[in-house]
């Protein structure tokens, strides 16, 4: 059984692309959990919030992180149909969004006009291209929905990223639409999100979630938990 852990960056100021006090707090308590992890690699995004979280793990383990561009917050921006500004894809207001019923299909949502007037498409296939492309490293090469492998792998390896950009790998490993994973899950920083293969048949694999947005290694030390890319506010 191979193991990927993804983890959301701790609380960024998003100003400096970096951690907020609270958030370098976060990334120290989290170092101990991944300490704990016995990885076999570890991954990172090239972006700065994501690299600072990384970087008190990896000194406490004396290892280093591989950069990985196509870890970077999912970067696509569209038109928002009520303000007519730039936006990221995966803030819409409920009223708007839940009456599109390609958005709930996981071969149709790229086909949604505000989709296809912008680089939605183009940015989910660099994730999924890369997230193949690592997969193969070990072992594991996509066929359809499933992965071929002729050996599997035990491997365990850490990926430090951001919120959005783990949900579209989970819903490319699970064949779940993204939009609703977007919409609905939320993952805290330095929430962490366990992914497995089950290779029930001889030569395939296919990815289960395990665990999603864990935050206990916060609540153990009386951190609190924040809401930072919760949208709770009334537009």
């Amino acid at each position: 059984m191979m193991k990927i852990i993804f983890i959301r960056h701790a609380e960024p100021d998003y100003s400096i692309d970096s951690l907020t006090e609270r958030g370098w707090q976060e990334a120290d308590i989290l170092a101990d959990r991944i300490a704990a992890l016995k990885a076999d690699a570890y991954y990172c995004s090239p972006l700065g919030r994501a690299k600072d979280t990384a970087k008190e793990s990896m000194r406490r383990l004396k290892r280093e992180y591989t950069v990985l561009d196509w870890l970077e917050e999912f970067p696509a921006r569209v038109k928002d149909p009520v303000t007519g500004e730039d936006r990221i894809p995966w803030n819409f207001l409920p009223s708007y969004w839940t009456e599109y019923d390609d958005l709930y299909d996981a071969e149709k949502w790229f086909d949604v006009p505000i989709m296809k007037e912008s680089h939605v498409r183009e940015a989910y296939d660099r994730i999924c291209r890369g997230l193949d492309s690592l997969l193969l490293e070990y072992g594991y090469r996509r066929e359809g929905r499933i992965y071929r492998t002729e050996k599997g792998s035990d491997k365990v390896i850490v990926i430090f990223c951001h919120m959005a950009m783990q949900l579209t790998a989970l819903a490319y490993l699970t064949g779940l639409p993204v939009l609703p994973l977007w919409q609905n899950f939320f993952v805290a920083p330095t929430g962490i999100t366990v992914v497995a293969t089950e290779e029930r048949e001889k030569g395939i694999a296919s990815f289960r979630c395990k665990m999603m947005g864990d935050i206990s290694h916060l609540y153990s030390k009386d951190e609190p938990v924040s809401d930072s890319g919760f949208f709770n506010e009334v537009f």
